[in-house]
């Protein structure tokens, strides 16, 4: 019994609300420090076993694909990249005037700082620029937060919490949608427009580890620690099949005509057709970081690029429908490990007042250098490959001067003139706006009156590296 005049206190343990993305309102980017944002700090660690079978709906079709947005030649690009050490770079890539008289030699472009800027209070391991135009930008980092920003006007927009652990995987399979993951083992997708939380996809009983959405943009691929492999269909937002693999993948990627994937785990890329059928497997020498497929740029083939610790870009040619893979070809110039990889097609001006069209790859790598190679020095013969392999030095780079850079990503920028669904006397008309056209400013002054405000703790402290 309490003593005279004490006063008992009753406390009741509450049970935390379910959380909810949100996102609040930013700062433009710069090369001096900001407040930041900290949200939750505690991961959450979460099968039969089906056929990898299609939706029924009609995801695979050749129109879906011709329908899904296709990357288009761009007259200048911006180049994004992370690094361990909190830092976001961006690189703006423009061409010379072309001079007279012409010459044969391809114009190379220049590489212009824009902005380095400490996003994150953990390191980035994700970056995604958002299609047709380059506008969004997201990134990803073990402090659970995703940060969105607006490279147009260089500015950050806010943050997107939603995860309870490190941010793994972010993807813009359309300019209306962001695809996410975690190590809390869910997957979300948030619509661009008010940046809303649209569907949270579970299904992982670990760590997701990577995303691939496939061309038409309907369904998604996922692996994770759980060592499956699973399937989801964006339209119904849920899960629909799901693969148990024997190994933890790493990466998954889809080919640009959806016919063909790729899983990685450790030193091996697994090759499949949509039907689960195991077409090959490529025994990589060393560690694998990345891996992309890219078309060839007299589009006569598909190439493999693929990222590791051999300080290298190893490209591998596609063969046929069994998905043969043989090595062609190497980007060179690092000299430490390759962590990431990115393609891009790029339209390069000429004095007679026309343009050629190639596609750069761009690589980040722990030596702290942001390499650019043009991949129309890829040999043309597929019948008989180069012994040893055809290297490709890099035609421009910048140098971080010691960054450890983690991932790296091409947005576009001027945008070719050729491509005239982008805009309709002049207004941007957005994916899912179903009243009419709306400015591209108008619209960017609506969505920064819509965000909320939200503070949370500062955290200073440093990743363990």
């Amino acid at each position: 019994m309490p003593a005279k005049g004490s006063v008992r206190v009753a406390v009741t343990a509450s049970r935390p609300e379910k959380k909810k993305a949100r996102i609040a309102n930013g700062k433009p980017l710069s090369a001096t420090k900001s407040a930041v944002r900290r949200g939750p700090t505690t991961p959450s660690k979460a099968s039969s076993k089906p056929k990898l079978i299609k939706p029924k709906s009609d995801n695979w079709s050749a129109e879906a694909i011709a329908a899904s947005s296709a990357p288009h030649p761009c007259k200048s690009f911006v180049i994004v990249a992370g690094s361990y050490e909190k830092l976001l770079y961006g690189l703006e890539g423009s061409f010379p005037e072309p001079s007279e008289p012409s010459t044969s030699t391809a114009p190379v472009p220049t590489l212009k700082p824009i902005f380095i800027f400490p996003a994150h209070v953990g390191s980035v391991r994700a970056i995604a620029t958002s299609p047709d135009g380059g506008k969004w930008l997201a990134t990803g980092s073990t402090d659970e937060m995703i940060k969105v920003w607006n490279l147009k006007r260089r500015k950050e927009v806010g943050n997107l919490v939603q995860h309870e652990g490190s941010i793994t995987y972010l993807g813009f399979p359309t300019r209306s949608t962001l695809v996410s993951a975690s190590e809390d083992g869910n997957l979300a997708l948030f619509r661009v427009r008010g940046w809303e939380l649209l569907r949270s996809l579970k299904g992982h009983t670990g760590r997701v580890n990577c995303v691939a959405v496939h061309p038409s943009g309907k369904v998604a691929l996922s692996v994770g620690k759980d060592r499956t492999l699973r399937m989801w269909d964006l339209i119904r937002g849920k899960g629909v099949a799901s693969v148990k693999l024997g190994k933890e993948g790493e990466l998954v990627r889809w080919n640009a005509g959806g016919t063909m994937f790729a899983v990685q785990a450790g030193k091996e890329v697994d090759l499949y057709s949509t039907d689960m059928k195991l077409l090959s497997t490529i025994s990589h020498p060393s560690r694998i970081h990345d891996v992309r497929f890219c078309k060839t740029v007299d589009g006569t083939g598909e190439v493999l690029l693929v990222t590791a610790e051999d300080k290298k870009v190893s490209i591998y040619r596609l063969s046929g429908e069994e998905g043969k893979a043989t090595i062609v070809a190497e980007l060179v110039g690092h000299t430490n490990r390759v962590k990431s990889v990115d393609t891009i097609q790029v339209s390069m001006p000429a004095a007679s007042g026309s343009s050629s069209t190639t596609t750069y790859a761009v690589t980040a790598s722990s030596d702290g250098f942001i390499n650019l190679y043009d991949l129309s020095a890829i040999p043309k013969s597929a019948s008989d490959p180069p012994t040893p392999p055809f290297q490709i030095n890099p035609i421009t780079s910048y140098n971080t001067k010691g960054t450890r850079l983690t991932c790296v990503a091409f947005a576009e920028g001027e945008v070719a003139a050729d491509i005239a669904d982008l805009a309709i006397n002049g207004k941007r008309k957005r994916d899912d706006d179903e009243d009419g056209d709306v400015s591209e400013e108008e619209e960017e002054d609506e969505e920064e009156q819509e965000f909320g405000g939200f503070e949370g703790e500062k955290d200073d402290e440093e990743e363990k590296t």
